[in-house]
């Protein structure tokens, strides 16, 4: 694992969001099988520990080696606190935006990272990166990820939003603010996650998404 897998990518450079997608991806592989040694090392000594403490233990030991540990203590030092969702809880600094995500939609670190790398091929205006980790050593680990702050935005209606989708070759199912074009599934496409700017062009901050 190189030593500067776990620094962002700089979102204004040509082609930023297809190398951040694979530098997420390399961070998902060594986590995997970091939790495969891990696993195996449990079962010798016959530990009982479920999937996601593994995943929590090697996550906090990656970002430990790797520098990118960030004491709960000092999460305040990522900005001004926002609105806080379901899944995150929001700092403000500049023009960046951080979310300390909580697993609670995901359940799992390696789940949410896919999620982040769909996202981020669907909607490249509001891609994210991968800060680092924080949390309460050896208990519980969130994900920080970092994101453009959309400026001078309001919650989109969801007549916007399903004219939006629609334009991305999205249709709708039965369920409002769900989507799917055959490949993918995002859901939670409501105002409160996609925003519009005074020129109209639209911003989905947040979703849940699968691949079919």
């Amino acid at each position: 694992m190189r030593y500067d897998l776990l620094k962002p990518v700089s979102q204004g450079s040509d082609g930023a969001q297809a190398e951040e997608n694979r530098r997420i991806a390399e961070v998902a592989d060594e986590l995997r099988r970091c939790c495969q040694l891990y696993e195996a090392q449990l079962r010798n000594s016959k530990g009982n520990v479920n999937a996601l403490d593994i995943e929590q233990h090697c996550a906090e030991q990656l970002a430990k080696k790797h520098g990118c540990w960030i004491s709960i203590e000092h999460i305040s030092s990522l900005g001004e606190p926002g609105p806080c969702g379901n899944e995150n809880d929001i700092y403000v600094s500049n023009d960046i935006i951080y979310k300390v995500n909580n697993l609670l939609n995901s359940g799992s670190i390696l789940v949410l990272l896919d999620r982040i790398i769909w996202h981020n091929s669907l909607f490249y205006d509001t891609s994210y990166s991968l800060y680092g980790f924080t949390g309460f050593g050896g208990r519980s680990v969130m994900p920080v990820l970092q994101q453009r702050l959309v400026k001078n935005a309001r919650p989109a209606t969801q007549v916007m939003i399903d004219t939006y989708m629609s334009a991305l070759g999205f249709t709708k199912t039965d369920h409002v603010g769900s989507f799917t074009n055959g490949t993918y599934e995002a859901w939670d496409l409501l105002p409160r996650n996609v925003l519009v700017d005074d020129e109209g062009d639209m911003y989905v901050v947040d979703a849940e998404i699968k691949k079919l």
